[in-house]
């Protein structure tokens, strides 16, 4: 799409930077906002290792059950509820911050609620109280919920329409990065020094997003909602999003695939840890495979997926993206098959981390495009929770229960057939043009174009 696409010729400032000497393809990740995007998606990543692959460990260490241990996925549905109370983040101005800007006020607040979540999850003790550790991971998915509201619209809003493809790269490798480094320095330090330590540690990373927002400031594209008198303006900001988005032609077929495009995934995803457990790897050989080899394939992928975007525009590489995403969960069905096997391991996670990187590309460009800048902070609040939303059904009250009734093997076939529909869906979107109808103004409206306004 034109809109999306980056425009020849040097970018405003580089020649004075220096920036205008490197190859085209590296010059626009150097820019600040896609720099900053990266720093927000370090702590953007770094709560749901907590929550997920982290703990899922911690339990299985301590002898949890399988079915408790995915029940724990549960705590994800916070992310997936998170468009309930996404309109506070644009309605609601936060007294004594409130001079900072509607949007790093609200990643400071939101940052802090973070670091305090992580640090109370690791000082309970799961063998000996699961229902504390149950009420303090739910905490820290309503907080990293939160966290990721403000970090989404403020990423979106600090971006160029040119932009929105390398920001949803740089923003995939924060991610990769926030997430990996949680979950590795996790497990090195829980393997040494104890789980409490490990989590304190962690929490850390909630202050990249911090500072980025600190060092950037307010963005230029965000756009106040239309201040009403009493009760109009809360009334806006709740019901305002939900009406500009199902306005749009096809908008419920959007949806639809939002909905659908990523239940295989999700539902393999939340699982890995259990099956390396039942393989009888270390937390060492996890971290090595898991997280190294995991991190490095991610890396390959977004900058694949970054040509793939600029080569094939944004319709043929979603499409592409969704078809890999869906292939990729083969590969576990091999692994679960071969037992344990680090050269096996690493090729499983290395083809899915490789998957998800052009994923991370193409669909959160696609979904970044999607938004209203008057409701950027709902509208994608909406669309990133549906779109996880029945995965993560599916993985909390069911995936165990699968897995231990017909083993990993067959489990991981299902989940690449659940793939299916959401290909199939966006190939019949493209033909009826549905695609380009659908892009809201966060797509098309520039930075002097939001001045203006």
């Amino acid at each position: 799409m034109s809109t999306l696409s980056r425009p020849d010729g040097p970018l405003p400032g580089d020649r004075a930077t220096g920036r205008a000497r490197l190859p085209d393809g590296i010059r626009p990740y150097l820019e600040p906002a896609p720099l900053a995007a990266l720093f927000l998606g370090m702590s953007s990543g770094f709560p749901f290792a907590m929550v997920g692959a982290t703990l899922a460990s911690r339990l299985a260490e301590d002898g949890i059950d399988k079915k408790s241990v995915t029940a724990f996925a549960l705590v994800f549905l916070a992310y997936n509820l998170k468009f309930l109370w996404a309109w506070a983040i644009e309605g609601i101005r936060l007294p004594l911050l409130r001079r900072l800007g509607q949007r790093v006020s609200w990643m400071l607040v939101a940052g802090v609620l973070v670091i305090a979540a992580v640090v109370n999850l690791g000082l309970v003790d799961p063998a000996a109280d699961l229902g504390a550790t149950v009420v303090a991971a739910l905490l820290l998915g309503f907080a990293g919920a939160t966290f990721d509201i403000v970090i989404d619209a403020y990423r979106i809003e600090l971006l160029e329409p040119r932009q929105l493809g390398v920001g949803a790269g740089m923003s995939q490798y924060g991610w990769r990065i926030g997430a990996s480094a949680a979950g590795g320095l996790a497990l090195v330090l829980a393997q040494n020094y104890g789980w409490a330590v490990a989590y304190i540690a962690c929490a850390a990373f909630a202050l990249p997003a911090m500072v980025a927002a600190l060092v950037m400031g307010e963005p230029t594209r965000h756009r106040e909602i239309a201040r009403r008198p009493g009760l109009g303006a809360l009334g806006q900001a709740i019901v305002g999003p939900f009406l500009e988005f199902f306005r749009r032609q096809g908008a419920w077929l959007v949806l639809l695939f939002v909905l659908v495009h990523k239940i295989g995934d999700t539902l393999a995803n939340l699982t890995f840890r259990l099956l390396f457990n039942d393989l009888g790897y270390s937390k060492t050989e996890i971290a090595i495979y898991d997280v190294g080899v995991g991190f490095w394939a991610l890396l390959a992928g977004v900058f694949v997926g970054g040509v793939l975007f600029a080569r094939l525009g944004l319709k043929r590489s979603v499409l592409l993206s969704l078809v890999l995403m869906g292939v990729s969960n083969l590969a576990f069905a091999g692994l679960a098959a071969a037992g344990h096997s680090n050269l096996a391991m690493a090729g499983a996670i290395g083809f899915e981390n490789f998957a998800s990187g052009i994923g991370g590309v193409t669909v959160v460009a696609y979904f970044s495009a999607l938004t209203d800048l008057r409701f950027t902070a709902a509208q994608y609040a909406l669309i990133s929770a549906a779109a996880s939303i029945a995965g993560r059904l599916m993985t909390g009250t069911t995936a165990g229960a699968m897995i231990e009734a017909f083993g990993y093997v067959p489990f991981y076939l299902l989940t690449t057939v659940l793939a299916l529909p959401g290909i199939v869906l966006f190939w019949l979107m493209m033909r009826a043009g549905l695609i380009d109808r659908s892009i809201g103004d966060a797509g098309t409206v520039g930075e002097g174009d939001a001045r203006a306004a």
